[in-house]
């Protein structure tokens, strides 16, 4: 038994000893540190950098009008027009029915005539009785009762024909008409609604010059002085084009602290909807030197940028200060000269100091910068 114990407890040993060799021969003794890293770098790039704000704006009509009864109520007879007709100054756009006011001012222009004829008969006798005063043969009594009978109802024929204008506007306000050239933006009401003063039928807009409307922030006003010259793209048709900030309010808002700006856009061929979304871009200052690196490269903490660069085989930690950034561009200041590598992909694994070995790839291009600090 113990000859069967020692030579058991001799084989454990050693198979033991066998593993742990075998285990051993497997470790790898080099540090990792002391291994090159594959990294890939890309090219920095000179250029210039300028700050620019980035605005989001309203296209607005020149001119708008809701077209609708002022004082009169009752049933719409006909809608001549629909959206997207061009319109007239003055053309008929749409009627309403209106017998029972046609017949109101028929009645009170006949009471008008009839009080003008009473009254031009009265006065025709009241002037030959003042004339007989002369002889003796007229009481100058009655004289005077006539002359107060032709005013009594001069008087009331005024007050007749004031009633007839008012009577008048009544009907002509059963025909709406057209306040200026223009488009129909919206028709509302179709025929057989019954509509009260106040109530619109359709839109008549003027798009001839559009008013592109923004807010900025209290500290951009120097920003957005008139006669700036701004980029403008339209969200609705996708395109560009460029204006001059006509006019700026010089008061902010108090509510928002931001201030009104508008740009007037000449849009002779109608081709830019009103009521949609646009994005001002106003340049500010003057264009400095910068470098220009892929946003993949660096780490972006406020206004700094640290980023790794290649120096032979060596990856060197640098901080360098933010100028802009736009569309995963980084523009930063000049220290990193044109043509030093910078790292991107690997870029989180390195230290300062590290190996490694560096495979070199195209940088993204891009022509527009933005300032860090712009407001959307």
């Amino acid at each position: 038994m113990r000859l069967v114990i020692g030579l058991s407890t001799l084989l454990v040993v050693i198979i033991g000893t066998v593993l742990y060799a075998h285990a051993r021969s497997r470790v790898n003794g080099i540090p990792l540190t002391s291994t090159p890293k594959l990294v890939t770098v890309v090219e920095v790039r000179a250029g210039n950098y300028q700050p620019e704000r980035h605005y989001v704006a309203t296209t607005e009509p020149w001119v708008s009008a809701d077209v609708g009864p002022q004082l009169i109520a009752a049933f719409v007879d006909t809608v001549l027009v629909r959206p997207g007709d061009a319109v007239k100054r003055g053309q008929v756009l749409a009627t309403l029915d209106c017998r029972d006011a046609s017949a109101t001012n028929r009645a009170v222009a006949a009471q008008a005539h009839a009080i003008d004829a009473k009254q031009k008969a009265l006065a025709s006798e009241a002037a030959r009785i003042t004339s007989l005063l002369d002889g003796g043969f007229a009481a100058a009594n009655e004289a005077e009762q006539k002359l107060a009978g032709s005013e009594s109802e001069l008087a009331e024929l005024m007050a007749t024909q004031a009633k007839l204008a008012g009577t008048s506007l009544a009907v002509n306000d059963c025909v709406l008409r057209s306040p200026f050239d223009g488009e129909i933006s919206r028709r509302v009401i179709d025929p057989g609604a019954f509509v009260r003063p106040g109530t619109a039928l359709v839109s008549v807009i003027d798009r001839s010059t559009i008013r592109v409307s923004a807010e900025v922030p209290e500290s951009d006003f120097s920003v957005v002085a008139p006669k700036t010259s701004v980029t403008l793209k339209m969200l609705a048709t996708s395109g560009e084009t460029t204006g001059t900030i006509a006019r700026r309010s010089p008061a902010a808002s108090s509510a928002t602290r931001t201030v009104h700006f508008e740009i007037d856009l000449p849009d002779s061929e109608r081709k830019w909807p009103v009521g949609t979304t646009a994005e001002i871009v106003v340049k500010v200052g003057r264009p400095e030197p910068a470098s220009i690196i892929p946003g993949s490269a660096a780490v972006v903490r406020e206004k700094t940028v640290t980023v790794f660069v290649a120096e032979g085989t060596r990856a060197k930690k640098l901080v360098v200060q933010l100028l802009g950034e736009t569309l995963g561009t980084l523009y930063v200041e000049p220290l990193l000269v044109s043509g030093t590598m910078v790292v991107t992909e690997g870029r989180s694994l390195l230290t300062d100091g590290d190996t490694i070995v560096a495979q070199t790839i195209q940088p993204h291009t891009s022509t527009k910068s933005t300032d860090p600090g712009a407001t959307h």
